[in-house]
């Protein structure tokens, strides 16, 4: 075996679940994703920064598809069979989710089916499944492709848990709730989800957020009001200075992080109109509730989702489209950093690639704020990787 507690990681993304298994001292064989966008984060942040996967030679550090990735190194991965510890991820769950048109037949959703393939090659001892809410539930007459997953699982070999986590429970400052799915090789894997809600207790003392993160302790000392200075990665962009830190979180999330200047806190480019709009939406609109009809009516706000973050509760399911949320006092969408805070990413945990992307590239373009919008929250995932460890010791 190549290390103690050693995974693979696969539909990696920007690489939130295996910086969560980084912290709670799990080592990381590879990663399998598809964009280069997110691989490139995931890269600069766990491969050549942190040193965190054991990486083999015959794999090219390299974004690459999962099904490229078992057919170009079917020798190289059927040798890795019984020797690692974890397999975990979550396939793309666009064809899943409520927040888009839920699709059965998304191609996207066949990723599932190459989950299950990895899974049959490597035979992990642990399987780590996530998805999105959607994907427990019906689609017409259809069972829950949840359903399906745990029965394929379950046939090969594995006692199977499944439960609906709401992250906010785990000291994340967000409203995210996520389809989990542990599988077990040599034990029941019943234990996990009441041993996750035992140690988070003691977890989050430690760390001293004892009560429940709101979006305001998450990020008030990254306003605006702060200070500016022209953003380091675009010369026609403000970016955010730090404030002091002022809640534990915010301390949490600063710990590392000795450069003074927030990564990636670049403030959009809003237009005076716009910036007149948020403000009128700020002084007038109903906090985390969206947008009321009248005050769409008299600024032509056509966004339907759009809402104004409220400050004193945890913030509502981040997407990967920032302008789904107003600022909850400064009249302007979230920057890429404060996405990453609400998402429990340490300030030195640095995003790659540009910043946004729009029209047909949607389809294939990951910018920072989809990876983050993606990620599995580092903070839940490291409380997991502890549970985890301590079952299989």
């Amino acid at each position: 075996m190549t290390s103690n507690f050693s995974y693979i990681d696969i539909f990696a993304g920007c690489g939130g679940l295996s910086f969560g298994l980084h912290k709670a001292g799990w080592r990381g064989l590879f990663a399998i994703e598809k964009s280069p966008m997110a691989f490139s984060t995931l890269k600069h942040n766990l491969i050549d920064s942190r040193h965190h996967f054991d990486w083999p030679e015959w794999l090219p550090q390299n974004a690459i598809d999962i099904n490229i990735a078992m057919k170009s190194y079917k020798a190289e991965l059927l040798s890795l069979k019984g020797k690692v510890e974890m397999v975990a991820g979550g396939p793309p769950c666009q064809g899943f989710s409520f927040a888009g048109m839920r699709d059965r037949n998304d191609k996207r959703n066949q990723l599932v089916h190459s989950y299950i393939d990895f899974i049959k090659i490597i035979e992990p001892e642990i399987v780590f499944f996530e998805n999105v809410t959607g994907f427990n539930a019906r689609v017409g007459d259809h069972e829950p492709y949840a359903k399906t997953v745990e029965r394929k699982i379950e046939h090969l070999g594995y006692y199977v848990c499944k439960k609906m986590v709401q992250f906010k429970d785990f000291g994340i400052p967000q409203r995210r709730e996520r389809f989990i799915l542990i599988g077990l090789r040599a034990k029941k894997a019943t234990d996990f989800f009441p041993l996750l809600a035992k140690n988070k207790t003691s977890f989050l003392k430690v760390r001293g957020l004892t009560k429940t993160v709101t979006t305001m302790a998450a990020i008030s000392d990254l306003e605006m009001k702060n200070g500016t200075i022209t953003s380091p990665d675009s010369e026609n962009f403000m970016a955010g200075k730090y404030g002091r830190a002022r809640t534990n979180y915010q301390k949490l999330m600063r710990k590392n992080n000795g450069s003074g200047i927030p990564d990636s806190h670049r403030f959009a480019n809003h237009v005076p109109s716009t910036i007149e709009r948020f403000q009128y939406v700020i002084d007038n609109s109903p906090r985390g509730k969206m947008i009321p009809k009248e005050i769409k009516e008299i600024y032509g706000l056509k966004k339907m989702t759009t809402r104004l973050i409220d400050h004193k509760a945890p913030c509502p399911t981040l997407t990967t489209l920032p302008d789904d949320y107003i600022h909850y006092s400064e009249p302007r969408i979230l920057t890429v950093r404060e996405y990453a805070r609400i998402q429990s990413f340490d300030d030195d945990y640095e995003f790659k690639s540009k910043y946004t992307t729009g029209g047909d590239r949607r389809a294939t373009d990951v910018p920072r704020y989809t990876q983050i919008g993606n990620a599995i929250p580092p903070m839940f995932m490291e409380q997991a990787g502890n549970v985890l460890k301590e079952m299989i010791r």
